[in-house]
């Protein structure tokens, strides 16, 4: 017998146990996001996150099409950049952020590929959204962010803008099914969705405001995702300076530890929205 095939036949059980050990330990994968999240040192969480993201996409090397690892890795990646990488270097953030919608749409499966072709029409784009049910919930939602970001940073270039009708349904589509979701993420998205863009392509910022608002009714006022980007680009948007001070105070005078599964989100922002308010001067005129 040929030596490969001894090596085949010697390794193929264990390749099969381990494909099957991943797919029988969901909790493992869910819990990397409470890991992250729940972390309240920035720095710690900086530098762990990526070797932990690494050591997900080898898992996934054995099981190339399990969801629960695409997911998490679609949350990985996207939280990430969003915490760590796009204020600094937006350009490699846009990298993570793609990665992030890859492996969230690869999590999708056959819904995923037909959302991600530029070719599906946008009643197409719909039915297929609808169609998805909860288990689908988390890898649309790391995707729906990933999106929104990946767009927000890349407006100038038309791949970016030819994008947006999907951004938009996927936003309504998470709002659907799951608007309290992590206090309230879906309403900020759609916030930022609504703030960011002009006019033309769908902005509208009294919506937008409605949106941020019942984010931070959901959160009691405690996320402070929704003051950070409230201010940033709703409050500057509509040059409502009353406004941003108010968000800005209230998210600096808050206990970021104070929701224990966003500590370290709360974190980022409140440094986050100090740097924003020492920009005022450049925001308002």
């Amino acid at each position: 017998m040929p030596l490969y095939i001894s090596l085949f036949l010697l390794f193929f059980p264990l390749i099969s146990c381990t494909k099957l050990a991943l797919r029988l330990a969901p909790p493992l994968f869910s819990n990397f996001a409470s890991s992250i999240f729940e972390e309240c040192d920035v720095e710690l969480a900086r530098k762990a996150i990526p070797a932990n993201l690494k050591l997900m996409e080898g898992l996934l090397k054995n099981d190339p099409n399990n969801k629960n690892i695409l997911s998490a890795l679609s949350l990985g990646y996207a939280g990430y950049s969003l915490l760590f990488v796009e204020a600094e270097n937006p350009r490699r953030a846009s990298d993570f952020y793609l990665r992030s919608i890859n492996y969230g749409i690869k999590a999708l499966g056959r819904s995923g590929a037909v959302l991600w072709n530029l070719a599906t029409p946008a009643h197409t784009l719909k039915g297929v959204l609808s169609g998805l049910h909860a288990e689908d919930f988390q890898a649309l939602m790391w995707t729906t962010l990933a999106l929104n970001a990946w767009i927000n940073v890349n407006l100038e270039k038309p791949e970016a803008l030819a994008r947006l009708g999907l951004s938009q349904a996927c936003v309504s589509r998470v709002l659907e099914m799951n608007p309290s979701f992590l206090h309230g993420l879906p309403h900020i998205l759609a916030g930022v969705n609504l703030a960011a863009l002009p006019p033309m392509f769908g902005g509208n910022p009294e919506k937008a405001k409605a949106h941020f608002e019942e984010a931070l009714k959901i959160s009691h006022r405690k996320f402070f995702l929704a003051h950070y980007y409230y201010a940033r680009y709703y409050a500057v948007r509509v040059q409502d300076k009353k406004l941003f001070l108010k968000l800005i105070r209230e998210c600096a005078a808050g206990n970021s530890q104070q929701l224990k599964d966003v500590c370290l989100i709360n974190s980022v922002c409140q440094a986050r929205t100090k740097r924003l308010h020492n920009r005022i001067d450049e925001l308002f005129f």
